[in-house]
């Protein structure tokens, strides 16, 4: 199936679309009214908006750096994911979106990079669990959010990761475990975001190591911002021979005229005999 990604509620009546994911709420921490008609989007360990008002929610490295978007690497502010009151708080937003639309992604899950956290809770829980790896720690407390989420949501859960389908390394990015999480999630959606989709080995490279890794249904997201609908149509056409879905991120319009495009060569294609 083929879907679109998007802000613009009026967006999600198009028909073209089988799919249909509405940001609720964004890493800026920018919230919306979830919509029934559409997956509802929730960054969940990303908000700029929490990050700058509440400095002590913020990740902090043994050194004293913080997770911040004035930080090198880092576009949008981060949440240490075990804030007690972040999570409650994180938790009854997916509870209520699942309530409206049913079905919920959630997308930045996780530590912000391999050297956090330090602060003195995530100091104090690691010393007082039964790891002895600092990495096993952190996993634990991500999939422990995941199936608390996971309780929260009467419809399918989808899971977005960093693009790195390398053995190990989400887990010692994010705190991914992704067997664990296969438990919980139904769904994982991986972004491959390029500006022009030029050249597709690469896209092909990930989304085959993608396919291999995950013991659940992989969707493809797509960046269809003033995207050549040539590239685009050839981009979606490389991901849908690895993925369930192929979503196209923030650009309707473009995402549109890629789908009509790609049904349209699917029926010229059908021979009878």
């Amino acid at each position: 199936m083929f879907g679109v990604v998007t802000r613009n509620a009026e967006e999600l009546d198009w028909p073209t679309f089988d799919r249909r994911c509405y940001e609720v709420k964004s890493v800026s921490g920018q919230a919306r009214e979830p919509i029934a008609a559409a997956t509802s989007m929730i960054s969940c360990h990303a908000d700029t908006a929490a990050a700058d008002a509440s400095p002590e929610l913020v990740p902090v490295t043994e050194d004293g750096e913080i997770a911040t978007r004035e930080r090198q690497y880092f576009d949008w502010g981060y949440v240490c994911p075990t804030h007690p009151d972040y999570r409650e708080g994180l938790l009854e937003t997916i509870a209520d979106a699942a309530d409206a639309s049913g079905d919920v992604r959630l997308d930045d899950v996780g530590f912000p990079r391999p050297e956090y956290c330090f602060c003195d809770r995530c100091v104090e829980q690691f010393e007082e669990s039964a790891y002895d790896d600092r990495f096993a720690w952190r996993a634990s407390v991500v999939t422990e959010f995941v199936s608390e989420a996971a309780d929260q949501v009467g419809g399918d859960l989808s899971l977005t990761l960093h693009p790195d389908p390398y053995p190990g390394h989400l887990h010692g990015r994010s705190g991914l475990d992704l067997d664990a999480l296969s438990e919980y999630v139904d769904e994982f959606v991986v972004p491959l975001y390029d500006t022009a989709y030029g050249t597709t080995y690469w896209l092909e490279s990930l989304a085959s190591g993608f396919r291999d890794a995950l013991d659940a249904p992989l969707a493809i997201e797509l960046y269809a911002v003033d995207v050549d609908i040539e590239n685009l149509v050839h981009a979606a056409e490389v991901a849908d021979a690895y993925a369930t879905d192929v979503l196209f991120g923030y650009d309707a319009s473009n995402a549109q005229a890629a789908i009509r495009r790609l049904n349209a060569e699917t029926r010229e294609g059908k021979s009878y005999g």
